[in-house]
């Protein structure tokens, strides 16, 4: 299991890439863009979907209360000091993560099919 936790910094960065790309189509291809508004908010339930997959894997060792900090980069001033900058993975981290992510699917879904025949739903998927 501590294979898995060295991918911990997925959690945050898998769904950026959506609405990047959302905003991007805009820009270049509007029409386009608009015309498949349900295929971008399938794939961001999906990737959150996996996120959420993923924080509940990385919280099945906290049952123990084994709490894992893993630095990613140290950053020394001079010997006395060292700030170090990583992540900590203990159980009050693992149930916040599944907490965020599944309140995120649930407002994800509900807003899609609220806001399906609104104007302005591509600019709510950018936020």
């Amino acid at each position: 299991m501590e294979h898995t936790y060295q991918y911990a910094w997925i959690i945050p960065f898998l769904p950026l890439p959506i609405p990047m790309l959302l905003g991007v189509g805009l820009l270049l291809f509007p029409t386009a863009t608009k015309n498949l508004r349900r295929m971008w908010s399938f794939t961001s339930v999906l990737l959150l979907s996996i996120v959420m997959t993923f924080s509940v894997n990385l919280s099945i060792p906290q049952i123990n209360s084994s709490s894992v900090y893993q630095y990613v980069w140290s950053w020394t001033i001079n010997n006395d000091f060292s700030l170090e900058f990583g992540y900590l993975i203990d159980p009050l981290t693992s149930i916040m993560s599944i907490l965020i992510t599944t309140v995120g699917i649930m407002v994800l879904i509900y807003s899609d099919n609220y806001m399906s025949h609104d104007q302005g739903y591509l600019r709510f998927l950018l936020i």
